[in-house]
């Protein structure tokens, strides 16, 4: 037999390297199975997390389920992934670590599915909905704002997100909706209610109103960024609404799908706070929150094969494992998925 060449051996060990380390995920994820007794409810589940990070670099970490790698004829419903074969596979979600969370079909508006979707929680920075909305209402995007808020001494006062505001600049209503909505900005918020109604208060009495306007009756707001006050309040199922109210004014569902954005001053880029954008699969907004008496909290928007979906999770100790599996389920197991698929 004709040995081979020291090139061609190098080129069967590269090959058979890239085969065994393309198979360790899986072989992670079998061996984790089997210490736990415990498999994962979709066979394409495993873990793709990055390095610590901060500032420009940061990047999501946490289990995706429907974006990983799918091994080929694995049916998955209305044409998301594998051979696009329609299946319904559970009637509810898995365990949730959220108290309350919703699932709407954001076409219509229908409650796909409810987990104490009408109890009274804390929303976080999900209250930033609330305030793009009236902002969008009363105020021209282009329009300049002078700013009179410290961002910095907010932060330190109140351990605030901040867009990073200084007193005396002069931004734009359209950049001060990216900083309230990409990096949630408790600075920006306050620059907006007192630009749009003169003070916080009175921009709250609006906040109110427009959830009076839609009905909704499960929320109270107390000001426009969502720190813990005891009459400051939604359900998931109210969050939920306003989220899908945002969605339906293209000048805002474009600011929430957006990654990055550089607004008009000297300051740095902002990023959007919403891990989801980019790595699951048919995401397009909306807002991320947290606070110590809210928990994590998520309205997530999503769009597959003309099925839209609106995710609402309040409380959670885990928000994007939350939110990804109540996407999973309504991308594959809701009635509205069954319909379409």
């Amino acid at each position: 037999m004709k040995k081979k060449d020291s090139k061609a051996r190098r080129r069967e060990a590269m090959s058979q390297g890239t085969v065994l380390w393309l198979a360790f995920p899986v072989f992670v994820v079998i061996v984790a199975a089997l210490m736990t007794g415990e498999l994962p409810q979709d066979p394409a589940q495993l873990l793709f997390a990055s390095d610590d990070c901060s500032g420009d670099e940061c990047a999501p970490d946490f289990v995706v389920g429907a974006d990983a790698v799918v091994p080929e004829n694995v049916p998955v419903a209305c044409g998301g992934l594998g051979d696009g074969t329609a299946y319904v596979s559970n009637a509810v979600p898995g365990p949730l670590t959220a108290p309350a969370a919703v699932v709407l079909d954001q076409a219509t508006g229908e409650v796909l599915y409810d987990q104490n979707a009408h109890q009274v929680r804390a929303p976080a920075s999900l209250t930033k909905i609330a305030t793009a909305l009236v902002t969008l209402d009363r105020a021209d995007l282009d329009a300049y704002v002078d700013v009179d808020v410290d961002g910095a001494e907010l932060a330190r006062e109140t351990d605030s997100t901040v867009m990073g505001l200084s007193p005396g600049q002069e931004m734009s209503v359209r950049d001060l909706l990216y900083g309230l909505l990409l990096p949630s900005g408790n600075d920006a918020a306050i620059a907006l209610a007192d630009y749009v109604a003169g003070q916080t208060p009175a921009f709250a009495d609006l906040m109110n109103q427009k959830v009076a306007e839609l009905g909704l009756s499960e929320t109270h707001f107390a000001n426009p960024h969502g720190l813990d006050d005891p009459a400051h309040y939604t359900s998931a199922y109210d969050i939920a609404m306003l989220g899908r109210e945002l969605m339906a004014h293209p000048q805002l569902a474009e600011i929430v799908g957006t990654r990055v954005y550089w607004p008009s001053w000297d300051g740095p880029r902002i990023w959007n706070g919403n891990r989801l954008l980019g790595v699951y699969t048919g995401v397009t907004g909306a807002k991320t929150g947290y606070t110590d008496e809210a928990g994590q909290t998520i309205v997530a928007t999503a769009e597959r094969d003309g099925i839209q979906l609106v995710v609402a999770v309040l409380g959670s100790t885990d928000v994007y494992a939350d939110a990804v599996q109540l996407l999973d389920w309504g991308f594959t197991s809701s009635p509205a998925c069954s319909q379409g698929g």
